[in-house]
């Protein structure tokens, strides 16, 4: 063999590439030694709703499978994979031919037949679930799965490291902020509901804009960085109770590009630079206050000139602060919040936004009862 005659199939994994694309490849791979495996596909879970999200997912024909998300509770199949520490293999799907569960009609609708089911876990914690999927029998025998098993663990490395970085940011966000003292309204509920808000339209909004799980996802990540940039905003402002003069508020309104400028130090210094999403967190912090009409800032941008994920957290973040007690207003009603979100569509808002999230009321209802406030905020 020439010295550099062979080529790494899986090399495309060390790239400056989407996380989609890095699963394609290990598909590709995969499929090349397994020809009977149709499909490959992960799935996150959120253990503060109990939700399972889907995440990524190659396979040779349409993703049966994309901007869906189930409780784990009413997927008792996948509950006891946890219950019994052990990877599962379905040799016939019929099984669960019963099933009235919308992903299980999805999957048959797909003849995928048998299953192999890896859970995700890091540091011995549970985040998820790696699926193999077959249109064949039976196919997922002992020596395969001993084959198999180390294709699930790189996709389940490959998603770690991608999120992982993420996470660090946020802890990094978030520890400044404590050390900082700051006192403002972003209390963790605040976070937790704004952020399941924002991923709610953003899943809403996917037929439209065709939005990957992966996008729909750094949605819900990078949302709470949306205000990071009032960690450079004096207490004296930040915290007062009455209405801000022209001058604090011109100081206010400094924390959008603050933020901006916040995240790009932050990205010099985990040289973050080429990860994919950061244009998705410089986007949030940086043009949430934008509005449709021109009228916002920082830069007076319109309509389709602000990012779609800053007008998702615009949406996101002002229902949730009409919504939500402070210490100079009482919490408006649902019916009040949406009735103003109703009135700034096309003028500060996106109406596609804002149609889409007031069209969800009880998903909005679920959020708001799982993240109530307490007494500790």
């Amino acid at each position: 063999m020439a010295m550099f005659a062979h080529e790494d199939r899986l090399g495309e994994i060390h790239q400056n590439v989407s996380l989609g694309r890095k699963i394609d490849s290990i598909y590709g791979t995969l499929k090349t030694a397994f020809p009977f495996i149709s499909r490959v596909a992960a799935a996150l879970y959120d253990p503060k709703s109990d939700m399972l999200k889907t995440f990524v997912c190659s396979g040779d024909e349409t993703n049966p499978l994309v901007n869906y998300q189930a409780k784990l509770a009413d997927a008792p199949s996948l509950a006891e994979i946890l219950e019994k520490g052990r990877p599962r293999v379905v040799d016939d799907l019929a099984l669960f031919s019963a099933g009235e569960h919308e992903h299980t009609r999805r999957i048959e609708g797909e003849r995928h037949v048998s299953s192999y089911t890896m859970p995700m876990y890091v540091h011995g914690v549970f985040f998820g679930f790696v699926f193999f999927n077959s249109r064949q029998l039976a196919p997922f025998t002992e020596e395969v799965l001993s084959r198999i098993d180390p294709f699930g663990h790189l996709i389940a490395l490959t998603i770690i490291s991608e999120l992982s970085t993420a996470q660090t940011l946020l802890g990094t966000v978030k520890t400044a902020r404590d050390m900082a003292h700051l006192r403002d309204e972003e209390t963790g509920a605040h976070q937790d509901r704004m952020s399941r808000y924002a991923r709610l339209i953003a899943r809403k909004l996917a037929p439209e804009y065709g939005f990957s799980d992966e996008y729909i996802e750094n949605v819900f990540i990078f949302a709470p960085l949306h205000d990071i940039g009032k960690m450079g905003v004096p207490d004296q402002i930040l915290l007062k109770t009455g209405r801000l003069n022209e001058a604090e508020y011109f100081q206010m309104k400094t924390h959008t590009t603050k933020g901006r400028q916040i995240i790009d130090r932050m990205v010099e210094n985990f040289e973050l630079g080429r990860v994919n999403y950061v244009g998705i967190m410089r986007n949030i912090a940086e043009f949430h206050h934008e509005a449709m009409d021109g009228s916002g800032y920082p830069m007076g941008r319109k309509g389709d000139e602000i990012p779609i994920e800053a007008r998702i957290v615009a949406v996101a973040d002002i229902f949730d602060a009409l919504t939500s007690r402070r210490p100079y207003k009482d919490p408006w009603s649902n019916d009040e919040a949406f009735a103003m979100l109703r009135q700034w569509s096309g003028i500060k808002l996106d109406p596609a936004c804002v149609s889409v999230f007031v069209d969800s009321r009880a998903e909005i209802e679920e959020i708001q009862r799982q993240f109530a406030e307490n007494s500790f905020g």
